[in-house]
């Protein structure tokens, strides 16, 4: 079964392996100049799930530089601002991960973002981004039950000169970038792109006065293709960036107030390389990307975000990823089929050390000790100590997949199958070196020394795991004239992993059993989670007419979600944060977009989604949270935009308004709901002149300065929350110069 298995997998390659490189002159071509304007793995009936396009034209006039700037122009997608750009998340249709494991893939030139925590950048210069909702896991695999984003950069095929641009705004928040783009000549031609981004931060420490979010940013990026023959063509795409950012505004909603007293910051570095390589037959294109990712990352926090000495948390990782992606496309009459073998390795080391101060040592063991044996209090050995923590992780995973289409008169049928497994494994040292004194009351109320207690811990231990699923996928289309409608039903999954986060909570538990008041944890059950699994039920439409003036797509979304993954805070006076399993999810919902080109002058756009993501099955001691929302997520997503180009000229140049609304909401706060951040709605404008070779922009956001949270959390017993942007304004000059 399971060679037959195999075999009906790897059918595509084993074709290609027939066809003479001869007989490609002509239509070889012509698949390789549509691999580059489309993802490379997209088939041409890729209209068979919901999709949002986001044009090179979209990217100027709203200022699209990452993920962040496209939420909710897309329904039911959701990237709130809060924290840093490590800390960012993603919601699709109910469903995202505050930690760990993403809920949507992300690839930007072909090249996979394997880190969720790298998946907040700037980029340079994007020509489109193409935004896959629903589960894409046939082609994409793993973590991609929410969907795909694709960011594709601009290439020297398309333009040939110098483009740069400079925008301002409030807070000094600045980018800036300049991009060389050469064609050598028929077959060479090469990319060359840097970046800039700052600002002064938005949000003041109270504690100290100062900006606490404040940021620094750069990337460069190289681009170089090759076309040797009319068959073939190589690029290479390498990338590195650099972020240093405060970040991590958390307001006490006790005090109204940002007012903490040590450094929070995050740090990071990343490079990446991706090498695309496409070979085009008569019938088939035969494609292999191969890339290679390293991040180095330093997350510092007050992690109580309180002016009191309690404890801080330092992250620090290094990790390298690898990935081959071998697949191969083609078509014979009405049949077209795409498969192929994707293979990954990611490493990494992480030092996580939590320092424990005197309020902290006070609080959180001396008196919760003290209480429970006033006779025998305790005093600590010193006011400030380490519960340290390092970890090597690593994942090993490959997967073969391949989907078939088939038409008929107006029918398009595709039914699909992907293999995938995945290797995981965890070694963890934890060590502490401390101790306390006992002494003993007596009746008068004095005290005397009783004991002295050394604590000496030094734990290593090693965890692994591996995963094995089957992922189905199949889909229906009928064609109307002007309209196509299609059902899909697929599986998709997330990985399982290890909560990394809890190992000073642990060690933690460890010195309090020394004292005989620990909460015992079962290092397995709380220490991994398993995999999150969904069947994806879709139907939808999507209409073109009055001869593409208006394009309006519908879809409507049922996922049967097991083993949802959650982020929770465990109950107590604890430092570390969990990601568990709730038993069953359900998600449903509906999304509606459309785009009216009115005249060639006047173009309206709008999306809006609604969800009811609901716990089937989840309780913990805290309560049971059946038919509870489930948290992070909103509820509605809307996006209203309206651009008109003005009947007349500024010395030459053609002047431009836009509108437009973004919303969200509700979201709830918390499994049991009692917390939530009603619906908003920001506005936007800008007002521009473009001209052949230059266009400059007046913009300005949040006009109505709407009073919104982007994130809350309980930390210690105390809640938090961290506020939206307030209203920004500014100006942003494009200059391109063509030859």
């Amino acid at each position: 079964m399971k060679l037959s298995i195999v075999l009906f997998l790897l059918l595509p390659l084993l074709a290609s392996a027939s066809i003479n490189p001869d007989d490609s002159v002509g239509s070889g071509h012509r698949v390789l100049k549509e691999l580059e304007v489309v993802g490379v793995k997209q088939m041409p009936v890729a209209e068979l799930t919901a999709t949002t396009r986001i044009s090179t034209g979209m990217v100027k006039r709203y200022g699209i530089a990452d993920l962040k700037d496209i939420s909710v122009m897309a329904p039911n997608f959701y990237m709130p601002d809060y924290g840093s750009r490590m800390t960012s998340s993603i919601y699709v249709r109910g469903l995202g991960a505050r930690m760990d494991q993403p809920i949507i893939g992300l690839s930007v030139d072909n090249v996979p973002v394997m880190n969720k925590d790298a998946y907040d950048f700037d980029v340079a210069d994007i020509e489109s981004i193409e935004v896959l909702r629903g589960a894409q896991a046939l082609l994409n695999g793993r973590n991609t039950m929410g969907g795909q984003v694709n960011i594709r950069t601009l290439s020297p095929w398309n333009y040939y000169g110098l483009r740069a641009m400079l925008s301002y705004g409030r807070n000094n928040d600045t980018r800036a970038s300049l991009g060389w783009y050469h064609k050598f000549s028929q077959q060479w031609g090469s990319a060359l792109t840097g970046m800039f981004n700052m600002n002064d931060g938005f949000f003041r420490n109270s504690y100290n006065g100062a900006k606490v979010d404040r940021e620094r940013g750069g990337a460069l990026r190289w681009k170089l293709y090759w076309r040797p023959q009319t068959w073939l063509s190589l690029t290479n795409v390498a990338s590195g960036s650099l972020t240093r950012q405060g970040g991590y505004p958390y307001e006490a909603l006790s005090t109204g107030q940002i007012a903490y007293n040590d450094t929070c910051f995050y740090h990071r570095t990343t490079f990446s390389d991706g090498l695309t390589v496409a070979w085009a037959g008569k019938r088939v294109v035969v494609t292999s990307v191969t890339t290679a990712q390293y991040i180095d990352d330093n997350m510092t926090l007050d992690q109580d975000f309180l002016p009191a000495d309690y404890f801080t948390l330092t992250q620090k990782r290094k990790e390298w990823s690898f990935t081959e992606d071998l697949f191969t496309r083609g078509s014979r009459g009405a049949y077209d089929w795409l498969g192929g073998v994707f293979a990954f390795s990611k490493s990494g080391n992480m030092d996580a050390p939590v320092t424990f101060f005197d309020t902290g040592i006070t609080s959180l063991i001396e008196n919760h000790r003290n209480e429970m044996n006033p006779y025998y209090p305790i005093r600590w050995d010193e006011r400030q100590f380490v519960l340290g923590s390092d970890f090597k992780q690593s994942s090993r995973g490959l997967a073969f997949y391949h989907e078939s289409t088939y038409r008929h008169d107006r029918w398009t049928f595709q039914l699909g199958l992907r293999w995938d497994s995945e290797w995981v494994s965890l070694d963890h040292h934890s060590q502490c070196a401390t101790g306390y004194e006992t002494f003993r009351k007596n009746d008068d109320g004095t005290v005397e020394p009783f004991r002295h207690t050394p604590l000496n811990i030094n734990d290593r231990g090693s965890l692994n795991d591996n995963y094995m699923e089957l992922l189905p996928k199949f889909a229906v289309a009928y064609d109307l004239p002007d309209c196509k409608l299609y059902a899909t039903v697929s599986k998709a999954y997330k990985s399982g992993g290890y909560n990394t986060q809890m190992f000073s909570d642990v060690l933690q538990q460890r010195i309090m059993q020394y004292m005989g008041v620990a909460m015992t944890y079962d290092l397995d059950e709380i220490v991994s989670y398993e995999p999150e699994k969904s069947w994806n039920y879709e139907i939808g439409a999507k209409t073109s007419m009055f001869n593409g003036r208006l394009s309006a797509d519908l879809a409507l979304f049922f996922i049967d979600c097991r083993d949802q993954q959650l982020t929770m805070f465990p109950p107590g006076m604890t430092t570390g944060r969990i990601m568990t399993n709730a038993g069953r999810t359900h998600s449903k919902g509906v999304e509606l977009s459309a785009t009216w080109h009115a005249n060639d002058a006047l173009t309206l756009r709008g999306s809006y989604g609604y969800t009811h993501a609901t716990f089937r099955k989840f309780s913990d001691m805290n309560g049971d949270y059946k038919g509870k929302r489930l948290p992070y997520a909103p509820s509605q997503t809307l996006f209203a935009g309206v651009n008109w180009s003005l009947p007349f000229s500024i010395g030459g140049a053609v002047p431009s308004l836009n509108v437009n609304v973004r919303g969200a909401g509700d979201i709830y706060w918390n499994e049991s709901n009692t917390v939530r951040q009603p619906f908003y709605a920001l506005l936007g404008a800008s007002a521009a002149l473009e001209k052949d070779w230059w266009s400059l922009r007046l913009w300005g956001e949040n006009l109505t300065s709407t009073d919104y949270s982007t994130f809350y959390f309980v930390s210690i017993g105390n809640a938090f929350v961290q506020r939206g942007r307030p209203w920004q304004i500014g100006a942003t000059l494009r200059i391109s110069l063509s030859r």
